[in-house]
């Protein structure tokens, strides 16, 4: 399980991502440049150059032929994925957060923060298969009295849309009506990322609580919670075994105050259903801002605060590891 150590960004990593069929990565970072990587032998294809401010997240459609960029610039853009175009700039008075596709690649949803007395808000963007009819206007506009939204991603059959905020507090909106259909508020800090499992029966939200939660997709009742050492910057729901990701770490006062073993850079692995850690892969010197697992659930991807990303290739131990682990006889004679 040596990991591909893949070093194309300068500064702290903000978002990883693979794409459908899980042989690229995309990564993003505070240097202002999105990066492509094959993620089999980790070469750099390419970066995206038109930013100016911090990437913060990307998303690309289900065909790879566009990605999308959310960045503190204040604008989103729309790229040709093969050649690096940048076929379409959506640009907001305020620093763009978030941009997430839905189901079909039909709709956006892109978050900006809240700036100069303006609120955070959620909008709704058409995309067209076209770039040259492609155009701004929104199809709905939530302004927020929350504070920065973290992460945005929308729900079964883009029925709803998920997010996680600064505030601690994950909510559920009608995509039709923008009305908040659920709220929870079991974080007790900031929000740090949400993903939902590959078939949409759930999702899982990670805190600087130094808790990750398994939710229910429709209510966000939390399911199982899966408590760390260490604040969580992300998570992500293995597709094949019954396991969570997790990544994250004290940031650098936190370990300059307290002891040599402070730091807890390692990507952690819990049992999705029994929620105890199995192990933990080392490797960042820097807390673990940014986690993705392939489409297939062979490799994991982290990026981290010292600018690496580490391209993880599972090994054959690992899909060996007994899923019914933790039950006793009785619950397995029963």
């Amino acid at each position: 399980m040596r990991p591909l150590l893949l070093k194309g960004h300068e500064r702290p990593l903000t978002y990883v991502l693979y794409n459908s069929d899980g042989d690229l990565v995309f990564t993003c970072a505070k240097d202002h440049t999105p990066t492509v990587w094959f993620s089999d032998n980790g070469e750099r294809i390419g970066t995206y150059v038109g930013h100016n401010g911090a990437v913060w997240t990307c998303d690309i459609t289900h065909d790879s032929s566009k990605f999308f960029t959310a960045s503190a610039d204040t604008t989103v853009k729309e790229w040709d994925t093969q050649t690096g175009k940048c076929l379409f700039t959506f640009a907001y008075e305020q620093p763009a957060r978030n941009v997430s596709l839905s189901l079909g690649d039909k709709m956006a949803a892109i978050s900006t923060d809240p700036f100069m007395g303006a609120p955070a808000c959620i909008r709704l963007v058409k995309i067209e298969d076209d770039p040259a009819n492609q155009t701004q206007d929104e199809i709905l506009t939530i302004p927020l009295k929350a504070s920065r939204i973290n992460r945005i991603k929308f729900g079964p059959l883009n029925k709803t849309m998920a997010s996680a905020g600064e505030d601690g507090v994950v909510r559920l909106y009608d995509v039709e009506t923008g009305k908040v259909m659920a709220e929870a508020t079991d974080h007790k800090k900031t929000c740090t990322d949400l993903k939902y499992a590959p078939d949409f029966s759930c999702l899982i939200t990670t805190s600087s609580d130094k808790t990750a939660k398994l939710r229910d997709p429709f209510t966000l009742e939390v399911i199982k919670e899966y408590v760390a050492d260490r604040p969580l910057n992300a998570g992500a729901i293995a597709p094949e075994m019954l396991h969570v990701f997790l990544g994250g770490g004290q940031d650098a006062m936190s370990v300059t105050t307290s002891s040599h073993k402070a730091g807890k850079f390692d990507a952690k692995i819990f049992h999705k259903v029994f929620t105890d850690e199995i192990g933990g892969i080392k490797g960042h010197f820097g807390p673990i801002n940014a986690l993705a697992i392939s489409p297939d659930g062979r490799s994991f991807t982290t990026g981290g605060e010292e600018g690496y990303v580490r391209v993880h290739h599972l090994d054959s131990d690992y899909f060996r590891l007994n899923c019914l682990e933790g039950l006793n006889q009785d619950a397995l004679t029963a």
